[in-house]
């Protein structure tokens, strides 16, 4: 008895997830328990595994597609089976030709055709104004419309040029648009495929960048006192805290004090949010994660370090759980590993801000009496969204992190 292998749902938000990879092919051997492929949400890559002993009968659902939550990918049966009326590998399955149908459907164009469209993208384009869902060319299964279509429509409708007038727009009406070309490539050149983690990335920002009025605030912090005040910690307990355990700290007790940071626009309204969750971005090779730490204020400074260190450890592992790694109400992501002085973090939707954190650094400083001595600086970089979050607003929240980083010892107390 063959069974279908369905889209999983990896979370209450999903709606689709991309198949970035299968790792068994069509007529390999499967036990319950193997990986068969893996599956790229909007967050992270997922390890599917079978539940059933057979051989993969049939993939359906090839690499780089997009699928619909209970969505078919594949079969899994007995070598040879026929798989015409193969029975759903769990009882929600049973709905998995409608659930993947119908979210596609959507009223006939005028010349009696049907789109298909999957839900995220539907709601993508009731968010940018995209309306003309037959002008766009879908990318997915049978032509389906997914989110980086609408995306993609999105950006051009920025770009176009304004309407002919009448007589010229209909004087070339019959002329069908040339198709738009590619990059040309040179010798040497390779094309890479993104992965389905990398395009997930890519088309979360741009839609937080196209859809979020950002304004980024670049402020300068005097460190010295808190890189003595990290020597001192290790020198009292022996645990070595990094400079972002400090920083994660001092952020989340900042936000409890500024519950206005603490908010995300849906719609037309504004929602205050309870619970001060930092989102810390971690790089991959793959693309970006951001596992999220609960509650933040309410750890203490061990606490924290130790959850800290446990998210991006099993983040660059893919040991998440989907739970970890949603939630966030405010962002945390640190580059300054790597020497940067300045940039400017997007900000990570539905969060209304994200605090960039940059190198420190040695720097001479002119003292009132004239005196020259060496301190170390350090720039923060607060990006937030101004549908929601005023500039003086941002700054007061900037300043006082400033002072509470420059006063140590109140990150603690």
């Amino acid at each position: 008895m063959a069974y279908e292998i369905l889209m999983p749902q990896l979370g209450l938000t999903m709606e689709e997830g991309t198949v970035s990879q299968w790792i068994k092919h069509e007529g390999d051997a499967v036990k319950a328990g193997d990986v068969v492929a893996e599956i790229t949400t909007d967050k992270l890559t997922h390890e599917l595994q079978s539940e059933h002993d057979g051989v993969l009968l049939k993939i359906v659902a090839q690499e780089g597609e997009d699928v619909p939550v209970k969505g078919g990918l594949a079969y899994i049966g007995e070598a040879g089976e026929s798989i015409t009326a193969a029975p759903a590998a769990a009882p929600a399955a049973a709905e998995s030709v409608p659930a993947a149908a119908s979210p596609a459907a959507a009223a006939p164009t005028a010349d009696g055709r049907r789109i298909r469209i999957s839900p995220l993208a539907r709601k993508t384009a009731a968010k940018l104004g995209v309306t003309d869902f037959a002008a766009i060319v879908g990318s997915g299964t049978s032509g389906r419309i997914t989110q980086k279509d609408i995306l993609a429509a999105a950006e051009a409708m920025k770009t176009a040029p304004a309407p002919a007038p009448l007589s010229v727009a209909a004087a070339s009406a019959s002329e069908p648009a040339a198709p738009k070309a590619g990059l040309e490539l040179m010798e040497g050149d390779t094309v890479v495929k993104l992965s389905g983690m990398r395009k997930v990335v890519a088309e979360r920002m741009l839609h937080s960048h196209t859809e979020i009025p950002p304004v980024t605030q670049n402020t300068k912090v005097d460190v010295t006192e808190l890189m003595k005040f990290r020597k001192l910690l290790l020198a009292e307990t022996g645990r070595k805290y990094s400079v972002n355990d400090l920083i994660l700290k001092a952020t989340a007790k900042m936000l409890r004090q500024h519950p206005e940071i603490l908010v995300s626009y849906d719609n037309g309204q504004m929602i205050q949010r309870a619970h001060v969750n930092i989102g810390m971005a971690v790089a991959l090779e793959a693309g970006l994660i951001v596992p999220v730490i609960r509650d933040a204020d309410r750890l203490g400074l061990d606490a924290l370090a130790d959850s800290a260190k446990d998210l991006a450890s099993r983040a660059k592992g893919n040991k998440l759980l989907p739970d970890e790694y949603k939630g966030s109400t405010f962002s945390v992501s640190n580059l300054g590993m790597f020497g940067i002085e300045t940039f400017t973090p997007i900000v990570n939707q539905p969060d209304a801000a994200i605090l960039g954190v940059c190198a420190v650094q040695d720097e001479l400083t002119l003292a009132e009496d004239g005196s020259v001595s060496k301190r170390q600086v350090m720039r923060l970089s607060f990006t937030y969204d101004h549908r929601l979050i005023d500039g003086a607003t941002a700054a007061k929240f900037v300043m006082d992190l400033r002072d509470l980083l420059q006063s140590p010892m109140c990150i603690v107390l």
